[in-house]
C-alpha cells in the first residue's frame, strides 16, 4: 500500500530490493549524530549492512518515502509484546524539514492500535523536539531504563545515553 504525502513523495513499504538504498540513506542521515552522541557510541559506518539485516530479521518493517524514484526517508516499526516501537527514522539531509519524517510517522501511526514507544539518543535534541511536536512525551529515569530493557535489545551504554518517548495511548494505559 502506498500514498502520496504532503511532501510530494510516495510512502510505501520497503522491499528487499530497497536494502542498499536504505542502508546508504541511514548512514548519510546518521552523520547528524557524529560529534553529538557519545564518542564511544559512534562507529563507522553508523549502521553496517549486517546490523540492518539483523534488524529486519528481528521484525522491523520499514516504510519509505520516495520522490522521483529516489528513497528520501525511512522509518521502521517493530511490534514487541504489547507495543509498537518506532525504530531507525532517517530522512535525507537534502530534504529535511519538508514533512517527510512527519508523513512517515503519520503513516506508521495509522498502521497500529498499539501504544507507540520511540527510543532515541538523549543528545539528539532535534529528534526529541520532532517527536514532542507530534504528541510524544519524554520518559526519563528509572521508568525509561525499565522500558529500554523490556522492549529493546540495546547495550547498557545505549540505555544510559538514550531517552524514550511515548504516545498518548501508552500514557493512558
Amino acid at each position: 500500500m502506498s500514498h502520496t504525502t504532503p511532501a510530494e513523495g510516495i510512502i510505501r513499504s520497503c522491499a528487499a530490493s530497497d536494502f542498499a538504498r536504505m542502508l546508504a540513506l541511514i548512514n548519510d542521515a546518521a552523520e547528524a549524530y557524529r560529534g553529538v552522541i557519545p564518542v564511544d557510541c559512534w562507529h563507522e559506518p553508523y549502521m553496517p549492512a549486517h546490523q540492518l539485516a539483523d534488524e529486519i530479521a528481528a521484525g522491523i518493517s520499514f516504510a519509505g518515502c520516495t520522490r522521483e524514484e529516489r528513497l528520501i526517508g525511512v522509518m521502521g516499526a517493530q511490534p514487541v509484546q504489547d507495543v509498537m516501537l518506532i525504530r531507525h527514522a532517517y530522512v535525507s539531509p537534502l530534504v529535511q524539514r519538508q514533512g517527510v519524517g512527519s508523513a512517515l510517522l503519520q503513516h506508521l501511526r495509522g498502521q497500529t492500535q498499539r501504544p507507540i514507544l520511540i527510543g532515541t539518543w538523549a543528545a539528539a535534541s532535534w529528534a526529541i523536539r520532532f517527536y514532542e511536536r507530534h504528541g510524544f512525551c519524554v520518559i526519563q529515569g528509572a521508568a525509561k531504563n525499565a522500558l529500554l530493557k523490556r522492549y529493546w535489545t540495546v547495550p547498557d551504554r545505549q540505555i544510559e545515553t538514550s531517552v524514550v518517548l511515548a504516545d498518548a495511548r501508552w500514557r493512558a494505559g
